[in-house]
C-alpha cells in the first residue's frame, strides 16, 4: 500500500516559500560548508576529467546543501503503537520449537510469507527546512519480508522455519552504505518543501524517492516476486529472501507496477497496470503465461492521476476502478496537497476486453467512494459482477498539512456514526456492483453491515476471475484502532457470498446482507497478513485453511496461527511461536514449493 509518483515536472509558478526565522542561521552554515569545498575545487591540479569533475563537485555541492538546510527527525510512536516499529534481520533461518496443535498432514509443503514496512532508521522520517516541513506517510518504510518454511520429511513429520530481511533495492544500498537517511519525504507537507525533495532527490539519486518495496509478495511462472506499486517488482529467492534485481519483463515494462496484479483465468497471463503524475496517468499491460513478454500495453487515457491499487479480472474482461483519490501536480504547486481524496469528484469503473484499448473500455458511472483491495470480478449472464471494500474516504495519504493528525485518523478509524461525517470514513465494507454490458446500466449494494470494518480479503485463488462462493477478510478492531491512530485487525471474516439470509432495516428499507463468519483472535493480539491455504486434494472451494501472523501486545509475542476454514469460529487448530517479534505489515501469500532444505 505505498503510494508515490515517479515524475514531477516543477512549474516556476511554485509558490515562494516562507523563510523560517533561523533561515540567517541556516544560510551562515550553508556559507561554511561550501566555502571549504570551493577552496578544495580551486587546488585542485588543472589536468583532470572536466566531466567527472563537475559530477562530483556537484554532488558534493548537493549533499552539502541538504545537509546543511534539512534537518531529518525519526517521527515517534505512542505506547499503542509499539508494534508498527521496525526490527532487526535475524539472520540465518531459525528452526521453530514451539508449535502448540499439528500442524494437518495434507497441510501444503511451502512458504507463508508476508512483506511490510520496516523503516531503516528507527523510524519514518520527517524533515524541517528553509522550505517547509515535510513527512513520510504511515505506509512507507523499507520493504521487509517475514517468511515461514514449511517443510515435510518422508515420514510426515515437519519442519518449521523463520527468517526475515530487507529488501535489497538499490536506494536501500545507497541509504544502508551511508547508514543514515538521505531521500527527503516527497509525500506529505509543505507544498515548497515537497517540490525541493522532488528535485533534489532526482538532482543527487537519479529518482524521486526510495523503492521501498513493501506491500505485496506475489508469484508467476515459477518466480516469485516483492512489491510496492512506486517502482519494478523485485525478484526473490523465497529460500533466501535475496533480491535478484528489477522485474522489467525483458526490458519492454518502463513504469511502476501495480501491488496486485491479477492471472487471468483460463490463459494464466498476468494483467497489470503502472500509474504516473504526468501522461499516461495509467497504463494497462498483459504479460505472457510464462512470463517472457508483454503480449499487450495500452494507455488507458484517463484525464486524471489515481491511485489505482488493484485492477480485476474475469474470464473476458479487464476491471479498473476510477476512484477520485487523486495526485495532482498542478494542485501541490498552487500549494495544495499533492494525493487528495476529492469527495466532490466522480467515481467510475470500467469494462474493457482482455486486449482492449481506451475505446474498448465501457465507463460505469458508480457512487463516489474510496476502493483499495476487490474481493473478486466474475461475468454472470449480461453483467460483469465487481466484489470489492468500499469506505467514505481514503485512508491515504492522511490529513491536509496542518492538522492534528492523531484527531484525524482516531475519527476516522470509529465504528459509523450516522451523526458525524469524520467519524468512521475509514469504516470498509464488502459492496457488490452489477454492470450490465448490454444497457449499461449499474447496480451497487452493500453485502455486509455496520457491525465490523474488514479488508484486505483473499480468496481461493483457484477462483480468480471466476463465480466464488466465499472469501475472507481481516476484521478491523475499531476501537483499537482509533486508541492508536492506526489500523488494527483483531479477527479474520469468512464471507459466504451466496448465502444472503440476513437483512436489516436501514432508514425504511431493507438490506440483504450475507452471512459472515468471525474468528476473533483473543484481547489485545493483532493479525496482519493473512492468507487462504487450499487443501491438497481438497474439492470444495473452501476446504483449507487461513494461516497469518499474530501478536500479542501484553507479552509481545508473535506467532503464526493456522485456522480451519471448515471450523471458522472455532479456535486456531495451530499456534507456532516465532523468535522474534513480527511488526504489522500488510500483504501476505502461501507459495507451495517443492521440498528444500533451508
Amino acid at each position: 500500500m505505498a503510494f508515490s509518483c515517479q515524475c514531477i515536472h516543477v512549474s516556476a509558478s511554485a509558490r515562494r516559500p516562507s523563510i523560517s526565522p533561523d533561515f540567517d542561521s541556516q544560510k551562515s552554515l550553508l556559507s561554511s560548508t561550501v566555502k571549504p569545498l570551493l577552496k578544495e575545487l580551486q587546488a585542485r591540479p588543472m589536468r583532470v576529467d572536466v566531466p567527472q569533475t563537475l559530477r562530483n563537485a556537484s554532488r558534493y555541492l548537493l549533499d552539502a546543501f541538504v545537509d546543511s538546510v534539512f534537518k531529518f527527525a525519526d517521527q515517534p510512536l505512542l505506547p499503542s503503537q509499539s508494534n508498527f516499529a521496525p526490527v532487526g534481520e535475524i539472520g540465518e533461518a531459525v528452526k521453530i520449537t514451539s508449535i502448540e496443535g499439528e500442524i494437518p498432514i495434507d497441510f501444503p509443503e511451502g512458504i507463508y510469507i508476508r512483506n511490510g514496512p520496516n523503516p531503516l532508521f528507527g523510524g519514518l522520517q520527517s524533515t524541517v527546512s528553509v522550505f517547509g516541513r515535510s513527512s513520510d506517510i504511515w505506509v512507507e518504510g523499507e520493504g521487509m519480508l517475514h517468511a515461514v518454511h514449511f517443510t515435510k520429511d518422508s515420514g510426515g513429520k515437519w519442519s518449521v522455519f523463520y527468517k526475515n530481511k530487507y529488501l535489497d533495492t538499490e536506494t536501500f544500498r545507497i541509504e544502508k552504505e551511508c547508514n543514515r537517511p538521505l531521500f527527503l519525504p516527497t509525500i506529505e507537507g509543505d507544498s515548497p518543501a515537497i517540490l525541493a525533495a522532488y528535485l533534489l532527490n532526482q538532482l543527487r539519486f537519479g529518482k524521486v524517492n526510495k523503492d521501498i518495496c513493501n506491500t505485496n509478495v506475489f508469484e508467476h511462472s515459477g518466480k516469485v516476486y516483492s512489491i510496492a506499486e512506486n517502482y519494478l517488482p523485485q525478484e526473490i529467492d523465497i529460500f533466501s529472501l535475496n533480491s535478484h534485481g528489477n522485474w522489467d519483463v525483458n526490458g519492454s515494462w518502463d513504469r511502476c507496477f501495480t501491488a496486485h496484479p491479477k492471472r487471468a483465468p483460463g490463459t494464466g497471463e498476468l494483467v497489470i497496470t503502472g500509474v504516473d503524475a504526468v501522461k499516461p496517468f495509467l497504463v494497462l499491460g498483459v504479460v505472457s503465461a510464462d512470463g517472457k513478454r508483454l503480449v499487450h500495453k495500452v494507455d488507458l487515457k484517463l484525464e486524471r492521476s489515481i491511485i489505482c491499487h488493484e485492477i480485476g479480472v474475469t474470464e473476458q474482461y479487464n476491471v479498473i476502478m476510477d476512484i477520485p483519490l487523486v495526485v495532482d501536480i498542478n494542485r501541490l504547486v498552487r500549494g495544495g496537497p499533492l494525493i487528495k481524496y476529492e469527495k466532490d469528484g466522480y467515481a467510475r469503473i470500467g469494462v474493457m476486453p482482455r486486449y482492449g484499448d481506451s475505446e474498448s473500455i465501457m465507463w460505469f458511472d458508480v457512487q463516489p467512494h474510496c476502493i483499495f483491495h476487490i474481493l473478486n470480478c466474475f461475468e454472470e449472464g449480461e453483467e460483469v459482477v465487481v466484489r470489492g471494500f468500499r469506505q467514505l474516504k481514503a485512508i491515504i495519504p492522511g490529513p491536509d498539512f496542518g492538522h492534528n493528525r492523531f484527531e484525524w485518523f482516531s475519527r476516522g478509524f470509529k465504528p459509523i456514526n450516522d451523526e458525524s461525517i469524520e467519524d468512521g470514513s475509514f469504516f470498509s465494507r464488502l459492496h457488490e456492483w452489477r454492470l450490465n454490458m448490454a444497457t449499461g446500466e449499474a447496480k451497487e449494494r452493500r453485502l455486509t453491515g455496520d457491525e465490523f470494518s474488514m479488508d484486505f480479503p483473499m480468496i481461493n485463488e483457484n477462483y480468480i476471475g471466476l463465480r466464488n462462493n466465499y472469501g475472507y477478510a481481516q476484521v478491523a478492531d475499531s476501537n483499537a484502532s482509533s486508541s492508536c491512530a492506526l489500523p488494527k485487525y483483531g479477527g479474520v471474516a469468512k464471507l459466504c457470498l451466496e448465502d444472503q439470509n440476513n437483512r436489516i432495516s436501514k432508514n425504511d428499507s431493507e438490506e440483504e446482507m450475507i452471512n459472515v463468519k468471525y474468528h476473533k483472535i483473543g484481547e489485545k493480539q493483532f493479525c496482519t497478513g493473512a492468507a487462504f491455504v487450499a487443501r491438497n486434494g481438497g474439492l470444495e472451494e473452501d476446504d483449507g485453511w487461513i494461516v497469518t501472523f499474530v501478536h500479542n501486545e501484553e507479552t509481545n509475542v508473535s506467532q503464526v496461527h493456522i485456522i480451519d476454514t471448515k471450523k471458522f469460529d472455532g479456535e486456531a487448530i495451530v499456534k507456532i511461536t516465532l523468535p522474534q517479534r513480527v511488526p504489522y505489515g500488510f500483504h501476505g501469500t502461501f507459495i507451495s514449493t517443492i521440498p528444500k532444505n533451508v
